[in-house]
């Protein structure tokens, strides 16, 4: 059962600063057994494609998402919520906002790779509209674990499907 945020509450999903990193990782250490340094956030965040985004809930760090840009995806490389606030919609809201960037045109699909044992990730990024599409044998430098790929496809609304069909068959 998911319960809600205070009425009062003011949740901002914005980019990550510098002054956020410790929040991050404090967040990263709670909620990982094998968590990321902040030297793999900082050489992550310098590459080009590479984008970090917080939930600030009243101007406090509660969830981070890093993620990279792809010519066709969206690749999720990391992903938390402050254990004090699963079970909020923080991390559908961080997911929602994701998705919103995906279109017809340009990027369609996000994708992640999640533990086999790292079941509550696994329940949760279904329950947004992930499907495991692979098993990826021995992924983890860490252990030898297996980690499944799950994808979120974009599908644009009933209307948009039926103008680029009927886009098609003029244009065909």
């Amino acid at each position: 059962m998911t319960a809600s945020l205070p009425a009062t509450a003011r949740l901002q999903i914005r980019w990550m600063i510098r002054r956020d990193m410790a929040e991050v990782i404090d967040i990263e250490a709670e909620n990982f057994e094998f968590p990321w340094s902040e030297d793999e956030f900082i050489r992550c965040l310098r590459q080009r494609n590479c984008i970090g985004m917080v939930a600030d809930l009243d101007d406090q760090v509660v969830g981070f998402m890093i993620y990279e840009l792809h010519k066709t995806r969206l690749h999720i490389l990391n992903f938390g919520v402050a254990k004090k606030w699963h079970r909020h919609g923080l991390g559908s809201r961080m997911v929602q906002k994701l998705a919103a960037k995906l279109s017809t045109q340009r990027r369609t699909r996000i994708t992640l790779e999640v533990r086999e044992t790292n079941l509550a990730a696994q329940c949760f990024f279904r329950n947004q509209g992930f499907r495991a599409v692979n098993v990826l044998r021995d992924f983890y430098e860490d252990t030898t674990e297996d980690a499944y790929l799950m994808q979120y496809r974009y599908r644009g609304s009933e209307l948009e499907v039926a103008t680029s069909e009927e886009t098609q068959r003029l244009a065909g």
